[in-house]
């Protein structure tokens, strides 16, 4: 994997990333002592960002430019201003108010026997004191510069745990992987590259603008970003620019005009394959250990969005069996096909109901077309036979359970499906077929389909029958919760056809259409 760097930002005529200063509040009642530590710090500059000073005459105000400025660096505070304490009451206020403890605190004072240094540095979180005798130019420069520096690694401690917490919560899911998690997993490895490698941090100084994107065909989606490439809508202008050009140099290999100077493009690829990249915006020079360091994350990146890949491949074979095998059950019975379509958003929509997430309930839904698939194995003389059926006849039909699940044990892949198609006929009372389980022995999502299955057979038009009403199938329903239904299930079921949100189907089942069920 090569790092392709813009080294020659004046032959392109292009500008350096954007680069924010590290913010100092000067807190200090005399108009004089806060004028003559701006002269003092003038040109003052630390890892390439220069000092936005800030200005407060007393404790209060100084409370109004931290809410204005939540970013600061650090902060010189006089103790005696508009009361002897003022400044150390500043203190607890910042620290146990504000629960600050990234700011780094000086205390500077031209009356050290009313705040004796060691007291206050045994009973207040500072990090330095200073007589303002004492506080020569030089002093002040390095009083700054080694405050400043203890922020910087500061923020790196904190955004490499965050980082990492990012990519701990995600990593469990590494072999499942979804498009919020891979999400989360890229933000946790761009902020960890940023913290590891000192480089900045986004968001709170935002000194560093960098996005990973991946790339599928012509589509490019990016997946994360900092600076000016976070989620904001004013980014979207930046980002796509960003894109189009980072692009043409991982798969063209070429340094098209428009990057910054000191960025950084870093190709995503498995074996010679290239599936997106990562882009930095670093404003200073990145050590050879922290490029190797880069290069190693930028792996380990490149290997989840292969992993990504090949889930949502099995993801699509498992949706394409799922629709061959619905497609030989309708193949062998239209009107069971037609029901099986309305069977799937009927089973969506009531396991939404039943408190499911949007997953989990499109995962049933598509199980729920397979509750029939055993029907491919009983004779069509019996499927479609116009009146009732024999004792021995329906014997022959109870076998579609039976066959469903034979035919689907064959792929781990259609377990659910599985469950759906053995078990969808078993009743809660535990009078049902095959195997005459009780209760909520039976599986979930057998018992959801058991409740759609019968009450769409009774509003749909069938060779042996009419269609029912609505509200007479529905006090069929209502008389077999707790005996044929999940009580539960059969409550809320009813709940959605008296709501009107299942009209739609009905009339479709009464037409003998599909209504809906292929929404997915």
């Amino acid at each position: 994997m090569k790092i392709v760097r813009k080294l020659n930002a004046a032959e392109l005529g292009q500008e350096g990333p954007r680069v924010k200063p590290w913010k100092v509040l000067v807190v200090d009642d005399e108009p004089d002592v806060r004028r003559l530590t701006t002269l003092n710090l003038l040109g003052f500059t630390f890892a390439g960002r220069p000092l936005e000073l800030i200005e407060a005459c007393s404790s209060m105000e100084a409370r109004q430019r931290l809410a204005e400025h939540p970013d600061c660096a650090l902060a010189i505070i006089d103790v005696v201003m508009e009361t002897d304490d003022a400044g150390l009451r500043l203190v607890e206020y910042i620290r146990k108010d504000l629960k600050n403890g990234m700011i780094r605190l000086v205390i500077r004072t031209g009356q050290p026997g009313v705040a004796p240094e060691r007291y206050v540095i045994d009973h207040y979180d500072i990090d330095d004191y200073k007589d303002k005798t004492e506080l020569t130019v030089q002093r002040l420069y390095t009083t700054v510069r080694s405050s400043i520096k203890g922020f910087r690694d500061l923020q790196a401690i904190e955004l490499n745990r965050y980082g990492l917490s990012l990519i701990l919560d995600v990593t469990p899911d590494l072999y499942n992987l979804h498009q919020d998690k891979l999400e989360d997993y890229f933000q946790g490895v761009l902020v960890q590259l940023i913290g590891i490698c000192n480089l900045g941090h986004s968001g709170m100084i935002a000194s560093i603008d960098g996005l990973v994107a991946t790339l599928e065909g012509e589509d490019i989606r990016v997946q994360a970003g900092t600076g000016e490439f976070d989620a904001s809508p004013g980014a979207m202008g930046r980002r796509q620019e960003i894109v189009k050009l980072c692009t043409e140099v991982v798969l063209n290999h070429g340094m098209p005009e428009g990057l910054r100077n000191g960025a950084l493009v870093l190709p995503l690829q498995v074996n010679s394959q290239v599936l997106g990249f990562v882009y930095l915006e670093t404003g200073q020079d990145i050590s050879e250990g922290d490029r190797e360091l880069i290069k190693i994350m930028a792996n380990q990146c490149a290997a989840a969005l292969d992993n990504f890949r090949l889930h949502h491949s099995l993801e699509e074979s498992y949706n394409e069996a799922i629709d061959m095998l619905g497609h030989v059950a309708e193949f062998k019975d239209s009107a069971t096909g037609m029901h099986i379509r309305r069977i799937q958003t009927y089973t969506e929509r009531l396991a939404l109901a039943m408190g499911c997430t949007s997953a989990e309930a499109l995962t049933y839904a598509k199980a729920s077309r397979l509750h029939d698939v055993g029907k491919v194995g009983i004779p069509d003389h019996i499927l479609r036979k116009p009146g009732p059926l024999t004792e021995e006849e329906f014997a022959e039909i109870q076998r579609h359970t039976l066959i469903g699940d034979a035919v689907l044990k064959r792929s781990p892949s259609l377990a659910m499906a599985r469950l759906v198609a053995r078990s969808h006929h078993e009743k809660w009372n535990g009078l049902g077929y095959p195997d005459g389980r009780k209760g909520e022995s039976i599986p979930f999502v057998a018992r959801l389909v058991a409740v759609v299955d019968v009450f769409d057979a009774l509003v749909s038009v069938r060779p042996y029958k009419g269609s029912w009403q609505k509200a007479a199938a529905l006090s069929e329903i209502r008389r077999g919760s707790g005996q044929h239904f999940d009580p539960a299930i059969a409550d809320t079921f009813a709940a959605l056809i008296e709501n009107g949100d299942m009209d739609d189907l009905i009339e479709a089942a009464i037409q003998g259409t599909t209504g809906l069920a292929l929404d997915h």
